[in-house]
């Protein structure tokens, strides 16, 4: 990573978001992604591509139908690229991969910037169909596991409560129920976000977090994009996933208020099922409504917004920890491939000036 400043627009908002990854960062801008992971071998492997464009009818940019689309269309490249950057980590270095770093190393103890790979493909020592094979199932009992943890569980334990707990006068309400599915989806949540957190795997993957969200911030306070820079930034950002995920379950409970709490003539049990059924189809508009709200509170700073972000700036506080310098090397070279193209020249003309100085005063 070269040592030089990468300057910034002053005080801007940006699109461009990020995923962590294992030993690594994934950054989408509006016209390319890229990704930047640490090699065990202490190099960063770097790829980036340009984004699709999908031609979709007009309604598809609707709001709360655009955020519907937003979101799977996040899912599916954050669920490529980690599955990419897990094939980069646990593959072995070739010879001439172990030939660069020991260069590397000797050129750093004489005070050179160190090599970073971007021309080797690796090759995955587990093999991708195997790979893809683990990810597909891994994803299909976390889907399963979500649905359990989120609809399921709390439609059951509210209908138990009600049966054998509350008296008669608070039975079949539905903003009770609702209000009670809602705070119990927010515990499992934050009891299953500091459980993993302790797991160090996760911690590290909560590490890049921080240096996705801090690169960013400093690119939209108009900091050059140095490590010193990124390093000052805060690591609460209002755009965060962890953001979108507390404001569709609080999105949920506003929702679930407008099912009834039973209807007349149909078995308790029976229309557990249905409440179940009827939460699943309305998860496409609670996405888009949650997006919208993530979308505003990311593009304007007032006493709403700071309302709409605190539920889930807090969360944070578990899933986004303070990263070092080799992660925050990683978020920065994976978001200046993604800026803007007139920031990009406007960060080449300054490195240009810069270059053509120092040699001036030599």
């Amino acid at each position: 990573m070269s040592k030089k400043e990468i300057n910034c627009p002053p005080c801007r908002k940006t699109s461009i978001g990020g995923q962590a990854l294992m030993e690594g960062i994934m950054m989408r801008g509006p016209e390319k992604s890229a990704m930047a992971v640490r090699r065990p071998n202490g190099e960063i492997y770097f790829e980036e591509e340009q984004n699709v464009k999908k031609q979709r009818p007009r309604f598809c940019r609707w709001p709360i139908v655009r955020g519907i689309f937003g979101f799977v269309d996040s899912m599916v490249l954050g669920y490529k690229y980690l599955m990419r950057s897990a094939e980069i980590y646990t593959e072995e270095p070739t010879a001439e991969e172990e030939a660069a770093t020991e260069a590397a190393d000797t050129a750093e103890a004489e005070n050179a910037a160190p090599t970073e790979n971007t021309q080797q493909e690796p090759k995955n020592a587990f093999g991708k169909g195997a790979m893809a094979a683990i990810m597909v199932v891994a994803t299909v009992l976390g889907i399963a596991l979500a649905v359990g943890l989120f609809v399921w569980l709390p439609t059951t334990l509210y209908s138990l409560l009600e049966d054998h707990v509350l008296p008669r006068a608070l039975r079949h309400n539905r903003y009770l129920r609702s209000a009670f599915e809602g705070v119990l989806k927010i515990l499992i949540v934050v009891a299953y976000m500091a459980l993993v957190s302790l797991m160090k795997d996760i911690r590290r993957t909560f590490m890049y977090h921080g240096a996705e969200h801090k690169t960013i911030f400093c690119y939209e306070n108009g900091l050059p994009l140095t490590v010193e820079n990124v390093r000052k930034q805060g690591r609460f950002h209002p755009r965060c996933g962890t953001s979108f995920l507390i404001l569709m379950l609080l999105v949920s409970v506003v929702i679930g208020m407008f099912i009834p709490a039973d209807i007349k003539g149909i078995d308790d049990g029976l229309y557990t099922v249905i409440r179940t059924v009827i939460k699943l189809l309305l998860i496409p508009l609670i996405m888009g409504v949650g997006y919208e709200l993530l979308k505003f509170a990311g593009r304007h700073d007032n006493v709403l917004t700071r309302i709409i972000s605190a539920p889930g700036k807090w969360l944070q506080r578990i899933t986004v920890r303070e990263p070092t310098d080799d992660m925050i090397e990683c978020a920065i070279m994976a978001f200046v491939a993604v800026m803007p193209e007139q920031d990009r020249a406007a960060m080449l003309a300054d490195e240009a000036d810069t270059g053509a100085t120092e040699q001036e005063n030599e």
